[in-house]
C-alpha cells in the first residue's frame, strides 16, 4: 500500500532584529534624487548559433543582410542555416557613467531560436527614451540555461536558453547629466521603501550631526541643506550622510507566493486571539490483481489484470485557538508561525487559514498575495 500524506508544509520566518536594533544605513533606505539610473534598448543579431538560431523569420533576414551591407557586402538572401537569432538588447547605464566606461547589457530573442548559446552579439546602438544612441553593444553571449533535443522529438530545457548577459558588453559613447543639487543648496533624499515613520527618523538622524539641515517633506522624500562646510563638496556630503545609521520604520506585511509556496511575513505582524479549524486529506492507494478468462471454446489464454483502488480519507477538523497551539500566545507572526505549524498545514491551507484571519480582523497587516 502506497500513502501520499498531504499535510506538509513549509513555513518561512525572516526576522529583522538586527535591523530594528541597529538601523540601517541611510545609503541603504534611499536614493539621492537626481541620481537615477535610465533605461536603454536597441534591436541586434546575434550570431554562431550551431543550428539554434531563427528559422525563416522575415526580420532577422532583414537585421543580417543590414550588417553585411554595412561591410560592404551586397547579398540577395540570407543565409538559411539558423546560426543567427534576432534579439531585443537592454541595459540601465548609471547615473554617473563616464565616456568610455563599460555596462553588462542583456539580450532576448525575439524570434523562433531554441538558444544563444555560443552567440555573439553583432555591434548594436542602444537608444534612450529620447531616441538618442547613449552605448553600443557588442561581445560574447553568456546563458545560464541549456536546450538539447534528439531524434523522435526528445527534448530537455534548463532555465531560459534564450535570454542572456554579455558582461561589460556597452561601451558607453554619451554621459547623462546628472543634477543632485536643489533650489537652495539642498539635496533630496528619495526613500526606497516610502514610510512617513522612517522619513521622519532619517531627517532626525541628520539632525544629530548637521542641526537644523534636514526636514521630512513626505513619507517618500527627506530634504536636507548643505552646511556652509561642505559648499562645493556635494559628493562629500553625500557621502557623510550616507554613513549615518537610522532606524526603518517596518510595516506589517504578510506575503504571500502561491506559485512557489513561499510565505514572508515582517516582524511587526500582530495577531489577535483567534480560532483556527483545520482537516487533513490523506489519499490511500491499494493495488488489485484481478484474472480475465477467455470464452468457451475460444483460443485466448488467461490473463492476469493489474489494478489499484483510490481511497480519500479526510479527518475531522479540529477547532483550537491560537493560544492553545502556542502557550506563550500568537501575537507575534513567529508566535502565529509556531502555531499554525502544529496544525501540519499545506501551503495552500495555510494561504486559506491566513486569508480568513485577515478577513475576520484579527490580522494587524497588510496581506499581499502574488
Amino acid at each position: 500500500m502506497n500513502r501520499f500524506n498531504l499535510s506538509l508544509f513549509t513555513f518561512v520566518y525572516l526576522s529583522c532584529v538586527s535591523v530594528c536594533l541597529h538601523g540601517a544605513r541611510i545609503q541603504d533606505l534611499t536614493q539621492v534624487k537626481g541620481a537615477r539610473s535610465n533605461q536603454l534598448f536597441g534591436y541586434g543579431v546575434v550570431t554562431g548559433l550551431a543550428g539554434q538560431g531563427d528559422s525563416r523569420i522575415e526580420y532577422t533576414e532583414l537585421g543580417i543582410l543590414n550588417a553585411l551591407e554595412r561591410l560592404g557586402i551586397r547579398a540577395d538572401k540570407a543565409d538559411k542555416s539558423r546560426n543567427i537569432a534576432a534579439v531585443m538588447v537592454t541595459a540601465d547605464i548609471g547615473p554617473f557613467a563616464k565616456e568610455g566606461s563599460k555596462i553588462d547589457v542583456t539580450v532576448a530573442s525575439i524570434g523562433n531560436a531554441d538558444s544563444l548559446q555560443g552567440g555573439i552579439l553583432l555591434q548594436t546602438p542602444l537608444f534612450g527614451a529620447d531616441d538618442k544612441v547613449y552605448a553600443v553593444a557588442q561581445g560574447a553571449v553568456s546563458i545560464g540555461g541549456l536546450s538539447a533535443g534528439g531524434a523522435g522529438g526528445a527534448n530537455v530545457q534548463v532555465n531560459h536558453p534564450t535570454v542572456g548577459l554579455v558582461t561589460s558588453g556597452a561601451l558607453v559613447e554619451q554621459e547623462i547629466e546628472s543634477r543632485v543639487i536643489g533650489n537652495g543648496n539642498s539635496i533630496e533624499m528619495i526613500l526606497r521603501s516610502p514610510d512617513a515613520m522612517t522619513a521622519v527618523k532619517i531627517a532626525g538622524a541628520v539632525n544629530k550631526y548637521y542641526p537644523g539641515t534636514a526636514l521630512a517633506v513626505d513619507a517618500g522624500s527627506v530634504n536636507i541643506k548643505i552646511p556652509a562646510s561642505f559648499r562645493g563638496q556635494t559628493t562629500n556630503f553625500i557621502a557623510a550622510i550616507g554613513e549615518i545609521d537610522a532606524r526603518p520604520n517596518i510595516a506589517a506585511k504578510v506575503i504571500i507566493n502561491e506559485r512557489t509556496g513561499t510565505i514572508v511575513a515582517t516582524e511587526s505582524v500582530r495577531v489577535s486571539p483567534v480560532a483556527v479549524s483545520n482537516s487533513n486529506v490523506t489519499i490511500f492507494i491499494n493495488p488489485t490483481t484481478g484474472v480475465s478468462q477467455p470464452l468457451p471454446f475460444s483460443s485466448g489464454a488467461t490473463q492476469v489484470l493489474q489494478g489499484a483502488n483510490a481511497e480519500l480519507v479526510e479527518e475531522i477538523g479540529r477547532f483550537e485557538t491560537l493560544d492553545e497551539l502556542d502557550p506563550q500566545g500568537a501575537t507575534t507572526v513567529n508566535n502565529l508561525a509556531t502555531a499554525l505549524n502544529k496544525l501540519g498545514l499545506t501551503t495552500r491551507e495555510m494561504t486559506s487559514i491566513l486569508q480568513s484571519i485577515k478577513a475576520a480582523g484579527a490580522l494587524q497587516a497588510e496581506l499581499i498575495i502574488n
